[in-house]
């Protein structure tokens, strides 16, 4: 008779055979359902080619069909064509050949929305509120199918001829811009707000994220900088390895900064601080908001997890996903969701799980009853699932009715378009103010434009009326719902009066920029903002600044 260790290991090599054996016509399966779609797929594409009634683009179809099947993945599982290669290197390093300015479209017209400092759009003279007429001799008009702005890039060194209407010229202006690298700065304003206070507006993480903001450290220390802002809202994320770097500026070397797990077991991986921090004592605050994403979160949590500085602002977004590029066959990439990420407190801040689906094809976001308790290196408790929540909330800025209106009109812009016109220079960003008589003049202005708007209150109103007929109940109670309407209804006049300090404020930032571009919207905006407001007032209360950080 067999032994009681032979049986034992007779029993699990079965198994293990057993094992194998189901792996094999699992994956064998697998396999043959993958082979039986794509042959599937080709047949049909075979036939709508051969017997639809028109002819067919096979590129964007195919195009078309391959985003519809990563929409049912998650929003980062993105397909690049090679015609979008530039596009994603673009995403990627900051970098491309062109012009250096923002181009929109407004009531079918190109203009001129930003021109970014040390570019060729800035040394040629172009202006915000520039209508583009003619690329090359080309009207704009007749290529609507394309982006206005991809008709200003171009091989490098070449020169592309720009045909502009400017307000207050009577006739179109030519300009020949040369074509070079342009480079998208990730950190677009830094600077000292007060004489000890420094700041850095971070606002992407592409391959020169770390150095600029190392740069901007440096400098701003020489200038005597004590405490620090860094500003990550707005900010969506980008690469990984910029996120550790930028966390090592504050944290020692061999700290831990993220550990991504996924599928792929062989992928995961710790990454840890590899060079001796910048400086592990200056008072920190970072400032974050709901678009704050990804490697911006990154670089927030860590500051929090190891209790290095406060967060100020709302909760980030709760993006905990990592992707990986993978080159395809034809120059093709898919840049594709590999991992989760973890920071040092053990904590992955995705909010939405996409992996759970709702019968309607929604996803929903994680509840709290599954998000777990964390701690920071001090204790302070964290949680998981959805976000970082900062240390001190502020409340978002939600803009009243009438100033969306006017923003969305594109009224601020084009007021900022007339004042530029009629003032050759400003005071300096910080200091410029619109004077009381300059802004009824821009109430004079509005006169014959049209912003008309809803506010919540009348659109609450209409749906109380639309229930109250639907119910039957609207004869009895109808005039009271007039006399609430004429209560409630909007007055332009009243509004412009009413929400002054919050349209001035708009158009002081808009205004500034046309003069100081990206940097003086920024400084104008110092003395009302909420957030920096809050943070240099933490500042001048260190010992409240120390007691957050210990969670007392």
């Amino acid at each position: 008779m067999l032994s009681r260790k032979r049986l034992t290991l007779a029993a699990s090599a079965l198994l293990l055979t057993v094992s194998i054996t189901f792996v094999s016509f699992r994956n064998d399966d697998r396999f043959f359902e993958i082979a039986r779609n794509l042959d599937i797929y080709a047949t049909l594409f075979k036939e709508l080619n051969m017997y639809y009634v028109d002819e067919i683009n096979p590129n964007r179809m195919v195009k078309t069909s391959i985003d519809a099947m990563l929409k049912a993945l998650d929003p980062y599982t993105n397909f690049y064509a090679e015609d979008e290669i530039e596009d994603y290197m673009t995403m990627t390093t900051g970098r491309y050949n062109g012009i250096g300015a923002l181009i929109g479209t407004r009531q079918g017209k190109s203009i001129v929305m930003m021109v970014y400092e040390g570019t060729p759009a800035e040394k040629a003279g172009l202006q915000l509120g520039d209508e583009i007429l003619k690329v090359d001799g080309v009207d704009v008009k007749t290529r609507r199918e394309m982006d206005p702005g991809k008709l200003l890039r171009g091989q490098n060194g070449t020169a592309v001829k720009l045909t502009v209407n400017r307000y207050g010229q009577k006739a179109p202006l030519e300009l020949s811009v040369m074509r070079d690298v342009v480079k998208m700065t990730n950190v677009p304003f830094y600077g000292m707000i007060t004489d000890e206070v420094g700041y850095i507006d971070l606002k992407d993480f592409t391959s020169t994220a770390s150095r600029e903001v190392r740069n901007a450290f440096t400098e701003l220390k020489g200038k005597g900088m004590k405490k620090l802002i860094l500003d990550v809202r707005e900010n969506p994320g980008g690469l990984l390895n910029m996120s550790i770097d930028i966390a090592n500026i504050f944290i020692p070397k061999d700290s831990e900064v993220v550990t991504t797990k996924g599928k792929v077991t062989e992928w995961n991986k710790t990454y840890n601080a590899l060079y001796p921090a910048m400086d592990t004592e200056m008072p920190l605050v970072v400032l974050t908001n709901s678009r704050s994403a990804s490697a911006a979160e990154i670089v927030s949590g860590v500051i929090q997890d190891y209790d290095r500085g406060v967060l100020i602002g709302q909760r980030t977004y709760g993006k905990g996903l990592v992707q990986t590029t993978r080159e395809l066959s034809f120059n093709t990439k898919l840049k594709i969701t590999t991992a989760k990420y973890y920071i040092p407190s053990g904590r992955c801040i995705q909010a939405i799980d996409y992996s759970h689906r709702n019968p309607d094809g929604s996803v929903g976001k994680i509840p709290d009853s599954l998000k777990t308790a964390f701690k920071t290196r001090n204790g302070r408790v964290v949680y998981d699932g959805g976000g970082v929540t900062p240390d001190i909330t502020t409340e978002a800025a939600t803009p009243t009715p009438i100033a969306l209106s006017l923003n969305n009109k594109g009224l601020i812009f084009d007021y900022a378009v007339k004042y530029h016109h009629e003032h050759p220079t400003i005071k300096p960003a910080r200091e410029f103010r619109l004077t009381d008589a300059e802004y009824q003049d821009f109430t004079k202005w509005l006169k014959d434009k049209e912003y008309d708007y809803t506010t919540q209150v009348e659109k609450d109103l209409g749906d109380l009326e639309a229930s109250a007929k639907k119910e039957k109940y609207f004869d009895q109670i109808q005039d009271q719902i007039k006399a609430l309407k004429n209560k409630v209804s909007h007055s332009k006049d009243a509004d412009l009066n009413t929400f002054k300090g919050e349209i001035k404020t708009l158009l002081e930032q808009e205004i500034a920029g046309h003069y100081y571009l990206q940097k003086g919207m920024k400084e104008t905006s110092f003395t009302t903002d909420p957030e920096i407001k809050a943070a240099l007032d933490l500042f001048k209360d260190m010992n409240r600044y120390q007691t957050l950080l210990k969670g007392k």
